[in-house]
């Protein structure tokens, strides 16, 4: 697209893309979630960790979308300017994955949410919900084939409406604190508080994904400045909401009972404060909240696709646009995919907390190589000007945003990085032949190890 395109957006609208991206299904389980694993304490010490890394991350997404304009399309073009053609696929591919997973849940939590009221919907993964949840589907799909310039003021409107429930439930939480309560729940946990930190961490990375949604869409943007002040702008405004949703509900009711709650938790918490009413509210708002997300990341996810194949990483019928100058193939096949996890979420026992941790997981990959990237390329700038601090200032917040996302690769553990390995597996094969389609090389011998590497965990995965 060029720049006279009407589809270029302004910096309200990528702001409103990195909030509503973030703004979804995982702000509305977030007191059940922590308090399953930590008390107040941990919750706000896992806030610091995940709220500096994230800052720390978002720096670095900034930096790179100021010194590197003509790397459009988002971080996983900064995989493949730093590390090769394979490793700008497999960012791409992890990310798109998580993309599509984050979607599924999405589904899976409003027919959740549906559940309570209507039994039929059960936890979000009966037949019933199923169907209503591919109805959805086609929706957005159908709203996305209509222009991305529509899509995204779309997004921009449900962003601003699905925060002010957010706003209410901060507010009424705020008169009903129990400071009793709140220091009893300060040490209800036996756990150590690097055990009580470490069950949190993949749960903050689901509520931030997102944060570089401007970054994604910023071959679109009027001005690239805008990228990296959308990113920073709507990170800040977005942690302060997670974190007073997380720990406000702790002076309220004891850690035990939270951890009990139905999700979505936030409806449940705000039901004891203000009645039914409240759950109704809050059902509502998480509804809308989650559709915004949904829009975001269905755009998202398209993009991702059609600049992946641009690049020779997918097949060229990806990197078609239609007559509306819209990558139409794209966007069919993220909502064919969605559809099938979809329907697989009818076999699983707890169908949101799996794709929330596959949806943190397959993300992280993508992450800690745009932190690499970053890292490289302060190193190789010679020159020392004060746009984003001293050279010193950026190889440090580099060097913590690399070292933050190691970490979160290892809260993982081994399960969840093999069943990544599986889906890696067969989408290296698509690239391999995606590669030979458009008469481009093959892996260097450094991309063949790399290969061989997910193969072999591809296929421990299978066997264990």
């Amino acid at each position: 697209m060029n720049a006279s395109n009407p589809s270029k957006v302004s910096l309200p609208v990528l702001w409103a893309m990195v909030v509503g991206s973030m703004v979804g299904a995982g702000i509305y389980s977030l007191p059940r979630n922590f308090s399953a694993a930590t008390g107040p304490a941990g919750a706000a010490l896992s806030w610091c960790i995940a709220g500096g890394g994230m800052y720390l991350l978002a720096r670095v997404i900034q930096y790179l979308a100021d010194v590197r304009p003509d790397l459009d399309s988002g971080i996983f073009a900064y995989a493949r300017a730093g590390f090769g053609d394979y490793a700008g696929f497999v960012s791409a591919f992890g990310y798109w994955m998580a993309g599509c997973f984050g979607n599924v849940s999405y589904w899976v939590l409003i027919k959740s949410t549906l559940g309570a009221f209507f039994p039929i919907f059960g936890d979000g993964n009966t037949l019933v919900a199923i169907a209503v949840s591919s109805v959805g589907i086609w929706g957005f799909h159908w709203m996305l084939l209509r222009g991305v310039q529509q899509a995204t003021m779309i997004n921009a409107i449900i962003t601003v409406i699905k925060v002010l429930p957010i706003i209410a439930f901060i507010g009424i939480l705020c008169f009903h604190i129990d400071t009793d309560v709140f220091a009893t729940n300060w040490v209800a946990s036996r756990e150590s508080l690097s055990t009580q930190v470490s069950a949190t961490m993949l749960v903050t990375v689901f509520v931030f994904l997102g944060i570089e949604g401007a970054s994604v869409y910023s071959r679109h943007a009027r001005d690239r400045k805008d990228v990296g002040v959308a990113t920073l702008a709507g990170f800040a405004f977005v942690l302060l909401l997670l974190v007073l949703v997380t720990l406000l509900p702790f002076g309220l009711l004891a850690r035990a009972d939270i951890a009990a709650m139905r999700q979505p938790s936030m409806a449940a918490v705000f039901g004891v404060a203000v009645g039914p009413i409240g759950v109704g509210f809050i059902s509502i708002a998480l509804m809308l909240s989650v559709l915004g997300a949904y829009l975001a990341w269905s755009l998202i996810c398209a993009e991702v696709v059609y600049a992946t194949a641009q690049a020779g990483g997918l097949p060229k019928a990806f990197a078609r646009l239609n007559g509306k100058q819209l990558p139409a193939n794209a966007i069919w096949l993220t909502s064919a995919v969605v559809q099938a996890f979809v329907i697989s979420t009818y076999w699983s026992n707890d169908a949101f907390s799996t794709m929330l941790r596959m949806t943190s997981t397959m993300a992280l990959i993508p992450y800690l190589l745009v932190a690499l990237f970053g890292l490289k390329v302060i190193l190789q700038t010679t020159s020392d000007d004060n746009t984003h601090g001293s050279r010193t200032t950026r190889y440090v917040i580099a060097i913590g945003a690399t070292i933050y996302t190691a970490f979160l690769l290892y809260t993982c553990g081994v399960d969840l990085l093999l069943m990544a390995a599986l889906l890696y597996a067969p989408g290296s094969l698509l690239y391999v032949w995606a590669r030979r389609q458009h008469g481009q090389p093959m892996l260097s011998r450094r991309e063949g190890f790399a290969f061989a590497f997910v193969m072999l965990c591809a296929g421990v995965a299978l066997l264990r």
